[in-house]
């Protein structure tokens, strides 16, 4: 599933043919994705002016004049593509700019979702009402983990991915982000210690914003929309390295299960 960086990657690739771009043609070429699309989605895109993106957690956002916004999500499979030669049986919703440039959502698996929200609304639509702070951003601190955290026995790794300590946070990153912290994932988040915490926020976000530098990461289907492939899996310390030996130490990263999903780590330097 394409996670915090990856849409961020997204939003900037679409920021350069989109922002401040008026919307000329729109076609929704199916009636659905996870959820159906929203009704008069078309009408509302038609000659609307985009007035700028963004991005919440997982979310991508397009703004419009007309004081709605497009969010959309990439759910597991899904990308944009910009300027595609042809369009396929997975490019469901297709914009088209009056400078002539196309682009196309595309999502072969369909988990991927587009809904229409009040501008002035987004932060308590529902979806985003419980989230927790945005991780490059200020209001993610240690003090704030420790508040969350407090009195919690789950295992810390858990509660990185619980959007309402902090959103936005996926598996990679969050194993990438332990490790690099020196935290073991199995330790019960309550009983992380402070200086932990401290160590944790700057390196989720040295985390975050190299896999944003290198595009981020391309593991099954994501690209990003100009087509180029996300570098970041090159640089990965653990995840997805099993039995590899730790970048730091040299002791075989290890793998377990939590909460149905795979953690990957070093005994030996994270504690």
């Amino acid at each position: 599933m394409p996670e915090l960086p990856e849409v961020e990657t997204t939003v900037r690739g679409l920021a350069r043919y989109l922002d401040g771009a008026r919307i000329a043609r729109v076609q929704q070429r199916r009636a659905d994705l996870r959820r159906p699309f929203p009704d008069g989605l078309v009408q509302v895109l038609t000659g609307a002016t985009v007035s700028g993106l963004g991005r919440r957690a997982k979310y991508g956002l397009v703004h419009l004049d007309r004081g709605q916004t497009m969010v959309f999500h990439l759910g597991m499979s899904g990308r944009w593509r910009i300027e595609p030669e042809d369009l396929g049986a997975h490019d469901h919703l297709v914009l088209e700019t009056d400078a002539g440039h196309r682009l196309s959502l595309c999502d072969p698996r369909r988990f991927g979702s587009v809904d229409l929200v009040d501008s002035a609304e987004l932060e308590t639509w529902p979806r985003f009402a419980a989230m927790g702070p945005e991780p490059l951003g200020e209001a993610l601190t240690a003090a704030h983990l420790k508040s969350a955290l407090a009195g919690r026995s789950a295992a810390i790794k858990l509660m990185l991915l619980d959007q309402r300590i902090v959103a936005g946070l996926g598996n990679i990153y969050v194993c990438e982000g332990l490790f690099r912290a020196g935290i073991d994932p199995r330790k019960a988040a309550g009983r992380v210690s402070a200086a932990a915490l401290a160590r944790l926020v700057p390196a989720i976000r040295e985390v975050l914003g190299e896999a944003i530098e290198a595009g981020g990461s391309t593991l099954r289907d994501y690209a990003q929309p100009d087509g180029q492939l996300g570098y970041f899996s090159k640089q990965f310390d653990v995840y997805d390295r099993t039995g590899q030996p730790c970048s730091a130490c040299g002791a075989p990263v290890q793998r377990l299960v939590q909460g149905g999903r795979s953690t990957w780590f070093c005994a030996r330097c994270q504690k």
